[in-house]
């Protein structure tokens, strides 16, 4: 047991240390530019951690995507682009097996007050980090709530409609 304990210090030792950057904050804005909550994004050894906090949205399910510009300038969001996702033709769903974007994330509740809150982790992306798509890359990308829920199979955006808030994720 003694030696056991030893080896289980030594590889304790021996592991990198993780450098998590700091915690990155968005607001999310209405078409109007109305406050509509934030979301705080933040790098893990495998993902990305991300809270979201929204206010004054419709009751219900309301599809939450990664969109690939950090430009929420238009009125209807749509200078977001599409959803963030690899070189390969995008192919959207969380429950579609042929699935390739990488900003699809699960739907967000809201509740009969208009208040949505949820915590949630995704492996297909990471801030800064190789091997993953950043979506802190040179035009940054966008979180995007959609009017709908997303059904997580239909393309191109799982039927999730309009989009009703958005948020630019970019760096300093």
């Amino acid at each position: 047991m003694r030696h056991f304990a030893v080896a289980l210090a030594a590889t304790l030792v021996a592991l990198p240390a993780f450098a998590a950057p700091a915690p990155l904050t968005v607001a999310l804005k209405g078409s109007g530019g109305e406050d509509r909550g934030s979301a705080t994004l933040t790098e893990a050894p495998g993902g990305v951690l991300m809270r979201v906090e929204v206010s004054g949205l419709t009751p219900g399910w309301h599809g939450l995507h990664f969109h690939e510009k950090g430009d929420c300038s238009s009125a209807d969001f749509k200078s977001s682009g599409g959803h963030v996702h690899g070189p390969a033709p995008a192919v959207h769903g969380l429950l579609n097996p042929a699935a390739s974007e990488a900003g699809d994330l699960p739907n967000l509740y809201v509740g009969a007050d208009g208040v949505g809150r949820a915590e949630m982790f995704t492996t297909q992306v990471s801030l800064t980090a190789a091997g993953r798509l950043a979506l802190l890359d040179a035009d940054g990308s966008a979180l995007v709530v959609h009017a709908s829920p997303d059904d997580h199979m239909s393309q191109p955006i799982g039927g999730a409609g309009s989009r009703v808030a958005c948020g630019v994720i970019k760096g300093g």
